[in-house]
């Protein structure tokens, strides 16, 4: 028997098709989202279905569950339709209601009632950005779902015209990204909603995790009718769930943004403000921190060399440890972690004798790790601790990545086999929606040879920070 795990994520919709067994892939489609960060969500829907018919479609499958990128909203009027459209996470447009809130209600309010250190990226500041910047498209929402949520809605036979909105599901990691869901009562903080809206909507029910969405809605092209829909999840939760995460691992995982999350029995209250207390998809707890800029680091640097990512890999390992002085700060888009959505990438300790191409290449890529490296420190600080570091994501699979990570971190790097895991953990749930209960499927994963720890490479960007002022205590909001 077959089950298909979907992966909608800020950039492209995948579908994986696997073995019930065993989880191997039979088969799997792709297909691209807008490079936009305000996109219309009938892109993603339309994604998905490209996506299914590139995989060949789904007659053969016995069941099906999303998983997503988080904090997206979707937002609904009375008879389904989308209002209009969605600010992704990624989008700063939203920092100016996110201090808004903070100022309103005090910053402790918000981590001691949901967990979150309030960022730009959480659904609830992006509900406050509607509500400022087009209060009509607010007056006529009748309802608010993450992206994940109006997917699997619409694989139920839900979507425009059909009201429905009372069918709308989603489960606690889902939930515990929007920060207005509390992980430790389990229940919605509907006050912290209507405070930043203005006004209430209906939010989708929060399943648990071996709870079934429904099943499939007749008429969707490639999908058969009737088919069981796993609750599904966010994408780190499901990553996590395909990896058999256990307490004492932590995850690193380079995408269009890095993550850096761990799981835990219990759930985080950083005032120190960087570490997000998520949920899992299992009942526990995903404490984690996130960076805006990440794998992209890696297109930019390949870009201006005019060389594949073999190639940067390859320039990266011609260089020494530090790149010989020359350090950069990749902000390119701003940054979540630390709060610095106007900073910008930068170049610092550039000479005439080390400003060369093996040195840029590693230059790019201790940049980019060190963002990572910093927010397994501030785990740390929370009293998460890890053992073992998994690498996964579209960039772990360098060699230049896999070597200079296991120069800057202290505990052993080990490196799962490449597979798609978000629709791998979306798999899974799909898997529940049938038989009632996780599968478990083998990850063979290869731990990194032991390396000296290079602390210059830390260093080096702690000085740079320093030197433009982005050094501030934990507990401000840097604003610069």
């Amino acid at each position: 028997m077959l089950v298909a795990g979907v992966d909608s994520s800020t950039q492209t919709c995948k579908v994986t098709v696997r073995d019930l067994a065993t989880g191997m892939r039979v088969r799997e489609g792709k297909a691209s989202h807008p490079s936009s960060t305000i996109v219309h969500p009938d892109a993603w829907w339309n994604a998905l279905l490209t996506a299914v018919r590139r995989a060949g479609g789904l007659d053969d499958v016995v069941a099906i569950s999303v998983s997503g990128q988080q904090h997206t909203p979707v937002f609904l009027d009375a008879a389904g339709d989308v209002v209009c459209e969605s600010p992704l996470w990624n989008d700063t447009e939203s920092h100016s209601q996110m201090v808004d809130l903070n100022n309103e209600l005090g910053r402790e309010e918000w981590i001691r009632r949901t967990g979150l250190p309030l960022t730009l990226s959480d659904t609830v500041t992006k509900v406050r950005w509607l509500r400022d910047t087009n209060p009509e498209a607010a007056g006529r929402t009748a309802a608010v779902a993450v992206v994940h949520d109006w997917l699997t809605w619409r694989l139920m036979g839900y979507g425009p015209g059909t009201g429905g909105l009372g069918q709308l599901i989603t489960d606690r990691s889902e939930a515990s990204g929007t920060a207005y869901w509390s992980s430790e009562t389990g229940e919605y903080c509907f006050d912290l909603f209507e405070h930043a809206f203005g006004k209430s909507a209906l939010l989708p029910r929060v399943l648990g995790p071996l709870d079934t969405a429904g099943v499939t809605g007749a008429g969707i092209p490639g999908i058969p009718a009737g088919i069981p829909i796993g609750i599904g999840s966010g994408d780190n939760a499901a990553a996590a769930l395909a990896l058999g995460l256990t307490e004492g691992d932590a995850v690193l995982s380079l995408g269009t943004s890095g993550v850096v999350y761990a799981k835990s029995s219990t759930p985080t209250h950083d005032y120190a403000g960087y570490v997000c207390s998520y949920a899992d998809a299992t009942g526990v707890h995903l404490p984690l921190v996130a960076t805006l800029n990440a794998a992209r680091n890696f297109d930019l640097g390949a870009a201006l060399l005019g060389c594949s990512y073999t190639e940067l890999s390859n320039l990266a390992l011609q260089a020494t440890p530090g790149a010989n002085g020359l350090t950069l700060l990749p902000y390119f888009e701003g940054e979540r972690t630390p709060d610095l959505p106007n900073a910008r990438g930068s170049l610092h300790g550039a000479s005439l004798t080390n400003f060369n191409r093996p040195n840029f290449a590693r230059a790019v890529i201790e940049g980019t790790l060190a963002s990572q490296v910093a927010m397994l420190d501030t785990l740390r600080d929370c009293n998460v601790n890890s053992h073992r570091l998994l690498l996964i994501g579209g960039a772990a699979e360098s060699p230049a990545v896999q070597r200079i990570l296991n120069q800057m971190v202290d505990i052993p790097v080990v490196v799962p086999e490449f597979d798609e895991y978000v629709t791998k953990g979306a798999a899974m749930q799909a898997a529940v929606a049938l038989t009632g209960s996780l599968p478990t499927w083998q990850v063979a994963v290869a731990e990194l040879p032991p390396a000296p720890v290079e602390a210059q490479i830390v260093e080096q960007h702690a000085a740079a920070k320093t030197m433009l002022g982005y050094t501030e205590a934990k507990s401000d909001q840097l604003t610069r």
